[in-house]
């Protein structure tokens, strides 16, 4: 079998160190576009800090752009928060090239992890079981894996009653539980009204089950069914 001439080698020898050269130049491009993301991030969350008067310590990682994409060169790309997302937890970067050849926009995933106190939950919980504070223990949890807020004080979280079945080792959140009914449907209950200089109270049924916090209906003696908010004595506070 005889070899391809050297005439036939050159050729292919050149296209070959052109698409490596490519390939090179278009990882570096990506390369370069992961450092600034990561760069722009850190000094976007440096600016404003989260957590509010809670510390928390950040870990940000920054993924990599689609494979298939085929970017043209860009003299300036310009970092963006996409409309409706938010530098926490999972979620993603838009880049946009707003001087160059060819105009494009496209996102790099993103993960931020926020690191603060928190309390974990000792054991499994089952649906509708109170909590008290030795159901949980103090512990660095990551208030960015979820976008409910963590419970910082077991406070907060003893006496209420766990929306679902909640396992071992979860950062107990107010998305997991509920407050406690107050009353039922069907029992009586104590309306008050105030507004200017006045305050009006009267009586009437529960339509439905009540917990602080939480808005019910009630059917006065008049038959009028009137809307209002759960206080924590059981009153159900109408507005004016």
């Amino acid at each position: 079998m005889s070899l391809p001439s050297r005439s036939i080698l050159s050729p292919l020898l050149a296209a070959g160190l052109a698409l490596a050269a490519g390939a090179a130049c278009a990882q570096q491009a990506e390369a370069d576009l992961v450092r600034m993301s990561q760069k722009w991030i850190d000094d976007t969350l440096a600016r404003q800090p989260v957590g509010g008067p809670v510390p928390l310590r950040l870990e940000v990682g920054v993924g990599a752009l689609d494979s298939r994409l085929q970017l043209a060169p860009c003299r300036h790309v310009e970092p963006y928060v996409p409309a409706g997302s938010r530098l926490w937890g999972r979620t993603r970067l838009g880049l946009r090239c707003t001087d160059g050849p060819v105009r494009w926009n496209v996102f790099i995933p993103v993960t931020v992890k926020a690191f603060g106190p928190g309390w974990v939950l000792n054991g499994n919980v089952n649906p509708g079981a109170v909590l008290n504070a030795g159901d949980a223990s103090p512990a660095e949890v990551d208030w960015a894996a979820d976008n409910a807020a963590v419970f910082t004080d077991p406070g907060q979280f003893t006496g209420q009653i766990a929306a679902r079945a909640l396992q071992a080792g979860q950062a107990l959140r107010h998305a997991m539980v509920k407050a406690p009914a107050l009353f039922q449907a069907g029992a009586q209950v104590r309306l008050v009204a105030q507004g200017g200089g006045f305050s009006v109270a009267t009586g009437g049924q529960a339509m439905g089950t009540g917990a602080a916090g939480q808005t019910v209906r009630v059917r006065i003696d008049n038959g009028r069914i009137i809307s209002g908010t759960v206080l924590e004595d059981g009153t159900v506070q109408v507005a004016i």
